[in-house]
C-alpha cells in the first residue's frame, strides 16, 4: 500500500494525509466488487438496482472515484518505493535489500490476501511492479514522466481499442469473417461486464455459499490471476509508479509547492477531467448501459482523466493539509494513512463478513445507493481507531508484521522501546 518503512520520527506527513484519503476514498470503487455480481462493478445495469439513487450513485463513482483512487495509490506506492531505497541506502545499508525484501513480503501477504480473503487484491500486483521499477531509481524526472505516461497511455490505448472493435460489430461494411471476430469480441465483453452476463448468477451462487467452497474457487480456479494481473495491468501500474517517482522528486508528493501553485493543479485537473468524464456517464447512460461501450469508458477513455483527476485531489489534499482548519480530523487521516497496509486488509475481512455466504450473508441483497452507509461505516472504523493505536504502538499491526518479516527480525513494537538503526540493517 505505499506504507513508508521508516521511523516515526522521519515521516512526511504530506504522504501520510494523501494515503489516508486514497485508503478510505480506494473503498467507493470496491465495495461494488465486495457486494455485488462482477459485471455490476462497472456497469448499474447489470445489479445493484437502476434507480435515480442507484444511477446516481453510480454516476458520482464513476465521475469522481472510480480509477481515480487506484491511480492516486499507485502513485504513491512509486514515491514511497523511492524514498525507502534512498533512505536505506542514505543510512549506509543496501537499497536493493531493504527494496526486494519488503516486495517479496508484500507479494507473499498479496496472495494470502487473494487465495483466503478475496479476488481483488491488489498488493500481488504492487510487488510485482515494485520489483521492476527498482531499475528506474535512478531514471531523471524528465523521462520517469515521459515513459510513465508512454506506458500508461499504451495500456489505455489497448483496451480503448478492445471497446471500439466490439462496438464496430454489426456494422453492414464488414466483411463476414470480420463481423463474426469481431461478434465473439462483442460476446466476451457482454460476459464480463454485460447486464445479461452469466456471471451474474453464478457469482450469487459463490459468494452466498460457505467460506471453504468460496475460498476453493480462488485457489483452484484462479490460481494464476494474480500473476496474470501482471500482463493485464502491469503497464499502466509501472507508469503510474514512475510518475509518482518523479512527483516524489519535484516535491510535488511531499508538500514542498505553495498552495498556490496547488490550488492551479487542483482547479485545472477538476476543469480538464469533470466535463469529459461526465459526458463518458451520459454516454453509458444514453446507450442503455451497451457492454462495449461500458467497457471502452471504463477501461480505455476515461483513464487518462481518471489519471488527470488523481492529480488533482493529491493536491487538493495537500492544499488542504497546508490550511490551517481542522488539526483534528488532519491528524486522524493522517494515522489512518500510516496504517494503510492494515486498514486496507481490514476492509477486506470487514467487508466479506458482510456480504459473504459465511458471515452476514448480504451478497447482492444491497442496492448500490445503500452501500455508501457500509463505506461510510468502515471510513468511520479507520479514522476511530488508526490514532489511539498509533498513540501506544509504532506500527499499524500489519505494517509491523511487513517491517519485521522484511527485516528478518521481530522489530519493537510499543513506543519506548528501542528500535535498531537502519544501518545495522544491512
Amino acid at each position: 500500500m505505499g506504507s513508508i518503512d521508516t521511523d516515526t520520527d522521519q515521516r512526511i506527513v504530506s504522504l501520510d494525509v494523501v494515503r489516508g484519503i486514497a485508503v478510505m476514498g480506494i473503498l467507493t470503487m470496491n465495495i461494488a466488487a465486495f457486494a455485488l455480481p462482477y459485471p455490476a462493478y462497472p456497469n448499474p445495469a447489470a445489479w445493484g438496482g437502476t434507480g435515480p439513487a442507484d444511477l446516481v450513485s453510480w454516476a458520482v463513482n464513476f465521475v469522481v472515484f472510480d480509477s481515480k483512487m487506484r491511480s492516486l495509490f499507485s502513485i504513491l506506492f512509486g514515491a514511497s518505493t523511492l524514498l525507502v531505497i534512498e533512505r536505506a541506502t542514505a543510512a549506509g545499508g543496501s537499497g536493493a535489500r531493504a527494496h526486494f525484501a519488503r516486495m517479496a513480503v508484500l507479494l507473499a501477504i498479496g496472495l494470502a490476501h487473494f487465495y483466503l480473503l478475496w479476488w481483488g487484491d491488489i498488493l500481488a500486483l504492487y510487488a510485482m511492479c515494485g520489483m521492476l521499477v527498482y531499475w528506474l531509481r535512478g531514471v531523471g524526472v524528465r523521462k520517469l514522466v515521459g515513459w510513465g505516461l508512454t506506458m500508461f497511455l499504451l495500456s489505455n490505448a489497448f483496451f480503448a481499442l478492445v471497446g471500439w472493435s466490439a462496438m464496430m460489430a454489426g456494422s453492414p461494411s464488414l466483411p463476414p469473417h470480420a463481423a463474426s471476430e469481431l461478434y465473439e469480441a462483442r460476446n466476451t465483453l457482454e460476459q464480463e461486464v454485460g447486464a445479461t452476463s452469466k456471471k451474474i448468477p453464478a457469482d450469487l451462487e459463490l459468494y452466498q455459499s460457505d467460506y471453504r467452497t468460496i475460498a476453493a474457487d480462488r485457489i483452484e480456479e484462479r490460481t494464476f490471476q494474480p500473476f496474470t494481473a501482471l500482463v493485464g495491468l502491469g503497464f499502466e501500474t509501472v507508469g503510474l509508479m514512475m510518475i509518482g517517482m518523479a512527483l516524489f522528486r519535484v516535491g510535488f508528493l511531499t508538500g514542498e509547492w505553495s498552495s498556490e501553485r496547488y490550488r492551479k493543479w487542483a482547479v485545472l485537473a477538476a476543469v480538464g477531467a469533470l466535463p469529459p468524464l461526465a459526458l463518458m456517464a451520459w454516454w453509458q447512460w444514453s446507450s442503455g448501459f451497451d457492454s462495449a461501450i461500458v467497457f471502452t469508458a471504463f477501461a480505455g477513455l476515461s483513464q487518462p482523466f481518471d489519471l488527470l483527476l488523481a492529480l488533482g485531489w493529491a493536491a487538493a489534499i495537500i492544499l488542504w493539509l497546508k490550511s490551517g482548519g481542522a488539526p483534528a480530523l488532519k491528524a486522524r487521516v493522517a494515522a489512518a494513512g500510516r496504517m494503510a497496509f492494515t486498514n486496507y486488509l481490514a476492509t477486506s475481512a470487514v467487508m466479506t463478513t458482510i456480504f459473504y455466504g459465511y458471515g452476514l450473508g448480504l451478497f447482492g441483497e444491497v442496492g448500490r445507493a445503500a452501500l455508501w452507509l457500509f463505506v461510510i461505516g468502515m471510513w468511520a472504523l479507520m479514522l476511530a481507531w488508526s490514532k489511539p493505536w498509533l498513540e501506544r504502538y509504532r506500527y499499524g499491526p500489519l505494517e509491523w508484521l511487513w517491517r519485521s518479516l522484511a527485516r528478518g527480525r521481530v522489530e519493537p513494537m510499543r513506543r519506548g522501546q528501542n528500535v535498531t538503526p537502519p544501518s545495522r540493517l544491512r
